[in-house]
């Protein structure tokens, strides 16, 4: 089961998800690289403070040996001697101490950065599940962890053996040095010799560092199933996003259609059904256009603001029941039906000018022209 879910998921971890691995504590770490970057920095502090050690430790020795005959049998100034011996070698070691500490607790935020959580340290049973463990110990990474303590043994060891031989002239002409120059070069011998050792886990770290960042994004990896799951949980169904955009922009253009009815020139009603409003601009339009149309309760909002703004609103079912089916908003109506539109604009125009200017009222238009095969409740009305 475990290896069809790995072949199942071949999809990269999502952002939602590392966050998430993150907070749990689950980063990619390199024991390697800790150990390296520690190693060098203690080979390094050796080497920068070789000497001011061995002349701290060369001090401890000759207060500590450095006794009066009085107080080699006085019990509390031997006591006293030790705490003294001990407190100097500490803080002549505190700077090699704080700079090897710093080392290491930096070194593992060079991978992942830096991480404090406490969910590691939940109890966790199947921690101590016995078959887990034997199941990890002979798994591919138990074998790779084998092969890679091979390696460092072989490494360490060869590097470790040749430092030794290089430096074998120098380390038997130790013996000829006055002890003071003889200290002090002991101190760099070691430093350097330390540093080739520890500078050999480089070979480690290089091929640890990536298997360890692929093994995370490896078990990190997510299935197309949990993909689509996530992006449902945090972006929502697709299908009712899209359903919530068409409803967006459904209501946008019923918002900006109803703004052009105050400007429209005439509204034409199958009272109780539909609605649209009409508009002809001889300067800047070929033929009249429909900017905005509607039924039930759209309709009413059409001829409800029409009629607030002095927009001429006329009865006019089969016109308006054409022009609602085949005038799409915004672009010239049918040329079967400019005979009929043409009716109706001049009859607005008419009533707004005797709105203005008074006079006789014009008549509505009365039987407008319109073809049969263009008005849909033609058919059930029996035309």
């Amino acid at each position: 089961m475990a290896e069809e879910s790995d072949l199942e998921r071949t999809e990269p971890a999502s952002q939602r998800r590392l966050e998430q691995a993150r907070e749990h504590g689950q980063v990619p770490r390199s024991p390697e690289l800790s150990t390296f970057a520690v190693l060098m920095a203690a080979g390094g502090g050796l080497l920068w403070m070789g000497a001011a050690l061995v002349d701290t430790l060369e001090g401890v020795m000759r207060a500590g040996l450095t006794l009066d005959h009085a107080a080699a049998f006085d019990a509390a100034q031997i006591g006293a001697r030790l705490y003294d011996g001990a407190a100097a070698a500490l803080l002549g070691f505190a700077p090699w101490f704080l700079l090897v500490a710093a080392v290491g607790v930096l070194a593992p935020t060079l991978v992942s950065g830096w991480l404090f959580s406490f969910q590691p340290l939940q109890p966790d049973l199947a921690r101590l599940d016995p078959a887990r463990g034997l199941g990890r110990i002979f798994s591919r990474y138990g074998l790779i962890e084998s092969w890679k303590a091979l390696l460092k043994i072989a490494v360490v060891g060869a590097a470790a053996a040749w430092a030794v031989w290089a430096e074998r002239a120098e380390i038997a002409a130790l013996l000829s040095q006055p002890l003071q120059p003889g200290l002090a070069h002991l101190g760099h011998l070691l430093g350097a010799t330390f540093l080739i050792v520890a500078g050999a886990l480089a070979l480690i770290v290089a091929l640890d560092l990536p298997l360890r960042l692929w093994d995370h994004a490896r078990e990190l990896r997510m299935s197309r199933d949990e993909v689509r799951a996530e992006l449902k949980e945090t972006e929502g169904d697709p299908l009712v996003k899209a359903r919530i955009r068409a409803l967006q922009r459904e209501m946008a253009r019923r918002r900006m259609m109803l703004e052009e009815v105050p400007r429209a020139d005439a509204v034409v009603t199958d009272p109780g059904r539909c609605a649209v409003a009409l508009r002809y601009t001889e300067d800047t339009m070929r033929a009249p256009r429909v900017v905005a149309r509607g039924a039930l309760r759209v309709a009413e909002r059409i001829v409800d603001l029409a009629r607030a703004n002095d927009v001429p609103v006329l009865g006019a079912p089969a016109l308006a029941r054409a022009l609602l089916a085949h005038a799409q908003l915004g672009r010239d109506i049918p040329a079967p039906l400019y005979d009929a539109v043409a009716e109706v604009l001049a009859w607005g125009y008419q009533l707004r000018r005797f709105r203005t200017a008074g006079g006789e009222r014009p008549r509505e238009p009365g039987a407008l022209l319109v073809p049969p095969e263009l008005d849909p409740g033609a058919a059930s009305a029996g035309v």
